[in-house]
């Protein structure tokens, strides 16, 4: 009866043990990662909002035209349509990739 108790009590503690360690295992983030994600986070809408500001005043709105996002699609000097991603990049569309806007919007 002894021999039963002491492994079944040793079996108990394997278990606690693996199931506290595989715990420790998990990456909580801090305070400076946090913050860094913020200001990317941040840093990519400031960026977005001044292009877009920009196209709005250099560039020709493509009119009933949408992006594959369904952002609005530009047009600049050299013929070329693009649109405005959510870093604050112009993307080069093709043809095939501007689609006529929803009668909704």
């Amino acid at each position: 009866m002894n021999k039963k108790y002491l492994a079944g009590l040793l079996t108990l503690a394997l278990a606690g043990t693996i199931s506290l360690s595989t715990q420790a295992q998990e990456k909580k983030k801090t305070l400076g990662e946090k913050i860094e994600n913020t200001a990317s986070a941040v840093g990519n809408k400031t960026a977005e909002v001044a292009v877009k500001g920009v196209s709005k005043v250099g560039d020709k709105t493509y009119k009933g035209k949408v992006a594959p996002d369904g952002s609005d699609v530009y047009i600049n000097s050299k013929n070329r349509k693009y649109y405005i991603n959510k870093k604050g990049a112009k993307v080069y569309l093709k043809a095939s990739q501007i689609k006529d806007k929803p009668a909704g919007k």
